[in-house]
């Protein structure tokens, strides 16, 4: 593998690994204040995201030397409200920044697989920033968000909200590999 398209990956799965960590602990937040709902969010995109750190793993699996990743993970948490900006400030990097610039030199550099894997957790994460979005409108008027089950495909990641579809968008999973968070 290319060596810029290899630090990317390791860059993705430390940034994903610590979304998945972050995420879980704002769920924990979001449970103690009361937003049953958005905690389900939480622990539902906390899963989506520990799905994109496996698949980035496995496509550098073949490392043998360390290095070291920069995730520009954002810190500092703190009540729902600012829980769900930090998701949403997240996903936003990722949408519009990271997963366009990854996918483009993965692609430029004929890594086929690492493309792949930026690009399902590039679909996905327009999801989540669309979820978050609803959810911290919610919030700050000081309501739970209204949410039905949210189905994550366990394959890529994608999350979608309300009933699995028969095939999953982005990656072509059957219905049943989507686990639901009702």
């Amino acid at each position: 593998m290319k060596q810029i398209t290899e630090q990317h990956m390791v860059n993705a799965f430390g940034g994903e690994s610590m979304a998945h960590m972050r995420y879980r602990h704002f769920s924990v937040q979001a449970e103690k204040e009361g937003f049953t709902n958005v905690a389900r969010l939480f622990t539902a995109v906390a899963y989506a995201e520990y799905i994109h750190a496996g698949d980035h793993y496995q496509v550098v699996k073949h490392l043998e030397t360390g290095y070291l990743a920069t995730s520009m993970g954002a810190f500092g948490p703190g009540k729902t409200s600012k829980n769900l900006q930090l998701g949403i400030d997240g996903e936003t990097f990722e949408v519009e920044e990271m997963y366009p610039a990854y996918m483009k030199v993965a692609e430029m550099q004929g890594e086929k697989d690492a493309y792949r894997s930026f690009n399902w957790s590039y679909q996905t994460e327009k999801e989540h920033l669309a979820l978050y979005k609803k959810a911290k409108a919610a919030v700050d008027s000081g309501k739970d968000v209204d949410l039905e089950a949210v189905q994550v495909c366990e394959v890529c990641g994608y999350t979608v909200e309300g009933t699995a579809p028969e095939k999953c968008p982005v990656c072509g999973a059957k219905q049943e590999k989507f686990l639901e968070f009702a």
